[in-house]
């Protein structure tokens, strides 16, 4: 008889549901008249994302781009258009206060030299030409698939304004050059004026964007562009609310690095956008100018008009200087997969060389659109026996603000699998933190850790769980080993698993202490009961915390298939992720002392699994960061040893979870840890 649990009924709930919604969402999808074809039409891009990808920017500048050597913590992108005002413009970022690179894209036709002479804080300078398509905004977009805002905080996106047809405008009032005019006023003007802003951008993580007073617009200007913003957020599986809608008008803003290095997500190239016609409303640019807004509010951002900005340290924009500390908003410890080496066991289960390559490249999408495969880019198919693999890894984590990786530790009743990484760590003299976590659940053939179909099996009778503290004894000693309040940090997958768990615990705490490696801080990972999960009495069973391990003990919500074109063999979930990261918001408020939230990239297991997967449709940068920013808020009245937030997953390649950069999202996730811990 199969026990009846609360996860359960709300699970049925949800699935019933889902079937009435899928109903209604199939009626419409049936009934719905489409439109003039789209530049951004979906299912255009899906079959073009299909064949070879294409750069997103143009293959001349191939020869022509050159990482700067120091770039500063500030960029500026200006598009130039009309020659004339160039020089206005330039003369105006003299009122910056801290370092800047200066990024042009020119459309003029003409070779654009420009005079920096009198930005004495001026530090690094490049002249991109581009084709006179997609307005200031194509151009924006190919800078961002280039790759070259990566390294910014924050950008003062400018263009050569002139907007004539202003002064006729039914609802904006003045004229170009007065809306110009007033643009530079707010956002530039002078110092002072600049170091406010800057000031207000380094005291509140979540402010994303100020503009100037009258540019930042709501739902009466959606004008013609609705269904291009909606076609356009469907890459991202993101929703578009007719109801809600604000955003900066005009292109000319200071925003978080972040929104527009995620645009990298949207795949988006020249063949998107509209040919130039004159048009003032209802073109992929203008599309992609209300999707600014929208996306900096998916990620928990504000945006605000120059009046509005309230500062408490006015000098608090020093920190956006190049030679400033930068002090972190939490330890942010994501988990690391070691299933990327051949081993003996896994040559005898599934063949000779396998690893979880095997599987990843494997899969295959089951709906329109589904990021399937999912495959690397920066760090490409690596193999973790090689070092350099394992200290690339390690530098783009710690340019990425992340402090150092929780590796799962394979521990059979005294027999080790997939140790070599943590290993070779462990021996080698990087200055990396790091910890583990006992995997302690079975081996299966299936990938989900339960009963059946065992291939390597925990057996606490013939080798006590006891044990595993000795096993573990010299990685708790070594100096870099994670700790709070000097304690290293020691979890435990499937805590009620282990027979007479509390006395086994109480023994590992003895034994580190004899060892003098000292107290130690034992967590359980939150999972749920009828996963061996403690169900929230942690502390009362003598450990010291629970840390959080999306999607366990989350929310799940189905998603009606109606409209998503899935694959008639598809026989498993759908799930939402933005409604977990919605109930996650809701649970972080009320976070208990001893937990340590998680946070997860998203969840995937098609590689695994195909046509049962679990997948988390709507996982996209924006909203992942969304989550992160809360989590870190959640753990920010704490000490700051005490503020750690755990990330499913540095490199779970088979089930989604991937901070790692990504063909499809280049280094977006990257970038939004970057956000959040140094925002």
């Amino acid at each position: 008889m199969r026990r009846i649990t609360i996860a359960g009924v709300r699970r049925r709930a949800s699935r019933a549901r889902a079937v009435l919604l899928y109903q209604k969402a199939a009626l419409v999808a049936w009934n719905r008249r489409r439109g003039p074809h789209l530049p951004v039409d979906f299912q255009d891009w899906v079959e073009r994302r299909l064949d070879r990808a294409a750069a997103g920017f143009p293959d001349v500048w191939r020869v022509q781009l050159t990482s700067f050597a120091t770039p500063s913590r500030v960029g500026v992108l200006v598009h130039a258009f009309y020659r004339e005002l160039v020089p206005e413009l330039i003369a105006e970022l003299a009122a910056i206060p801290v370092e800047f690179d200066l990024i042009v894209t020119n459309a003029t036709g003409e070779p654009l030299h420009i005079d920096t002479s009198a930005l004495k804080r001026l530090r690094n300078t490049l002249v991109l030409d581009v084709a006179n398509h997609g307005r200031d905004i194509l151009p924006m977009v190919q800078v961002v698939n280039a790759g070259l805002l990566d390294p910014y905080e924050l950008v003062l996106k400018l263009h050569t304004k002139r907007s004539p047809w202003r002064s006729e405008h039914e609802t904006l009032g003045g004229t170009g050059a007065e809306w110009r005019a007033s643009l530079f006023e707010s956002l530039l003007g002078n110092p002072e004026n600049v170091e406010m802003i800057l000031s207000a951008f380094a005291e509140d993580p979540d402010l994303g964007v100020v503009t100037a007073p009258g540019s930042l617009l709501g739902t009466e200007f959606w004008g013609g562009d609705y269904e291009l913003v909606r076609e356009l957020l469907m890459r991202i599986e993101l929703n578009v609310d007719r109801d809600r809608l604000q955003f900066p008008a005009g292109s000319f803003y200071w925003i978080r690095g972040f929104v527009l290095q995620g645009l990298r997500s949207l795949m988006m190239t020249a063949a998107d956008f509209d040919k130039e016609l004159g048009q003032i409303d209802g073109t992929t640019a203008h599309a992609v100018e209300r999707s600014i807004g929208l996306l900096s509010t998916e990620a928990g951002l504000r945006m605000k008009v120059r009046p509005e900005l309230e500062v408490v340290d006015p000098v608090s924009w020093r920190r956006y200087r190049g030679s400033a500390p930068r002090a972190p908003r939490a330890r942010v410890i994501p988990f690391y997969l070691p299933q990327f080496h051949a081993t003996e066991e896994n040559d005898a289960w599934w063949g000779k060389g396998f690893t979880e390559w095997t599987n990843v490249t494997a899969a295959r999408p089951i709906y329109l659109g589904h990021n399937q495969p999912n495959l690397p880019s920066d760090l490409g198919f690596y193999d973790l026996r090689l070092d350099a693999v394992r200290q690339e890894q390690m530098d783009l984590a710690s340019a990425h603000g992340i402090e150092g990786f929780m590796y799962y530790h394979y521990w059979f009743a005294g027999q080790r699998m997939l140790n070599m990484p943590i290993d070779k760590l462990a021996e080698s003299d990087v200055n990396k933190p790091f910890c583990i976590m006992w995997a302690n659940e079975n081996w299966t053939r299936r990938w989900d850790g339960r009963s059946s179909d065992v291939l390597m099996g925990q057996d606490y009778d013939r080798v006590p769980a006891t044990g595993f503290i000795d096993d573990a004894m010299h990685f708790l000693a070594d100096p870099r080993y994670l700790r709070i309040d000097g304690k290293p940090v020691l979890a435990v997958y499937r805590i009620a698993q282990i027979p007479d768990y509390r006395s086994v615990v109480e023994h590992w705490r003895k034994r580190a202490v004899d060892a003098g490696v000292g107290d130690l801080i034992i967590l359980s990972v939150d999972v749920a009961k009828d996963f061996d999960g403690l169900a929230g009495i942690a502390l009362a069973d003598g450990l010291d915390g629970t840390l959080g391990f999306p999607p366990h003990n989350h929310l799940w919500d189905w998603v009606p298939h109606g409209g998503l074109r899935v694959d008639r063999r598809f026989k498993g979930n759908i799930l939402r992720y933005q409604s977990m990261v919605a109930a996650a918001q809701r649970t972080l408020l009320r976070l208990s002392e001893k937990s340590y939230p998680g946070v997860m990239v998203t969840f995937d297991n098609t590689p695994r699994r195909q046509w049962k997967s679990d997948v988390w449709f709507g996982a996209n940068p924006y909203s992942f960061r969304r989550w992160l920013s809360a989590a870190c808020s959640a753990v920010a009245d704490r000490e700051p040893d005490s503020r750690v937030v755990f990330v499913n997953a540095w490199n779970e390649w088979a089930e989604g979870a991937v901070l790692e950069p990504t063909r499809r999202f280049g280094r977006s996730y990257l970038h939004a840890v970057r956000d959040v811990v140094f925002g």
